[in-house]
Parts: structure tokens; sequence; C-alpha cells
């Protein structure tokens, strides 16, 4: 097992990070561990493979740039044909009459 240094381990994955996104990364460092922007801990080895993939992927920031905004409308709820077309709680209801309900569903 080789021993990796880790100032060029953060200067290799910075250098990555911000060829890929644009940005410098938040580093914070915790004993045996780094998180990257908030995110998950990760050791020192992961983040070597991190910054290795990130190097060897192409850039994100124009792919991000080009995407097409996203619609904020809510979809209307599906029926299913089966069912008749009623909702589940109505299709629930009709199945489950004859029997007692639980409480605020009467």
């Amino acid at each position: 097992m080789s021993k990796l240094d880790k100032d060029k381990v953060i200067a290799d994955f910075t250098a990555a990070y911000t060829a890929a996104f644009g940005k410098t990364p938040q580093l914070e460092q915790k004993p045996g561990w780094f998180s990257v922007d908030g995110g998950k801990n990760i050791r020192l080895a992961e983040l070597a493979d991190l910054g290795a993939s990130y190097s060897s992927a192409k850039p994100k920031v124009a792919a991000t740039k080009a995407a097409p905004a996203k619609s904020t409308a809510k979809p209307a709820a599906k029926t299913a044909k089966s069912n008749g077309g009623k909702s589940a709680s109505a299709l629930w209801a009709e199945r489950n009459s004859a029997q007692r309900q639980p409480r605020g569903c009467r």
C-alpha cells in the first residue's frame, strides 16, 4: 500500500474539481476524513479517486448551462383504468364500507 501525500492529493483534487465544475470546492478536514461542499465524509484515498474521476470526465459546466429550464407545473393526478377512474381513497372507502373504519376516515 502506497502512502498518499495529503497536500498533493488536495491540490490535485482542487484542480480537477475546479476544471470540472468551474468553482473551487469547499473542503472540510476532520481527523482522517474530508467533506467536499458539506457532503458525505470520505477518506483521503477516496478523495484521490474522486479527483481522478473528475479529471478524466469532460467538463460539466457547459452541459448544465445548455440544459432547458424545467417546468414547475405539477402533473394531474392519474387514475387507473382498472378501478373505474376512482381515486385510491374512494376505492378504499368503497371496499371497506362494511367494516369499521379507523379514526379520521369517517
